[in-house]
């Protein structure tokens, strides 16, 4: 093991073979997990997560306990609001880093939504808020 491959191991994981799975942390959502929480032994993670169609999202206020949270929409629309920030549209192509503890809601989304989420570490406690 060269010192690159400190503490992470080699992983692919391919479409074809992934499935999708309603045990995430939002029950609209459904995730399939790239495998990077294990290969990092949990210092990070990340999930290709879309809509489960005809489902809406209740627009609760959350905040989570993590040192990192990137969401790159690779299909469809979703609409967040952000503590201080206001609503985003977010579409396919757009990139959101969300800092560590920031208020936010899922407002509405598109039944074909698609995004990928990489978060530090790959496990994190989430809070119920209220609003800002």
């Amino acid at each position: 093991m060269t010192e690159l491959w400190k503490n992470q191991a080699f992983s692919i994981v391919h479409a074809d073979k992934g499935e999708f799975v309603g045990q995430g942390l939002r029950a609209f959502f459904e995730y399939r997990d790239l495998g990077i929480a294990d290969a990092t032994q949990g210092k990070f993670g990340a999930h290709v997560i879309r809509a489960v169609p005809g489902m809406e999202s209740p627009g609760a206020w959350h905040s989570h306990d993590l040192e990192f949270q990137m969401v790159y929409v690779t299909q469809g629309w979703v609409v967040f609001e952000y503590e201080g920030q206001g609503e985003h549209v977010l579409r396919s192509g757009s990139c959101v880093l969300q800092p560590p503890g920031i208020r936010h809601r899922e407002v509405r989304h598109s039944d074909d939504l698609e995004l990928i989420e990489i978060t530090s570490p790959s496990t994190f406690d989430t809070r119920d808020e209220s609003a800002p």
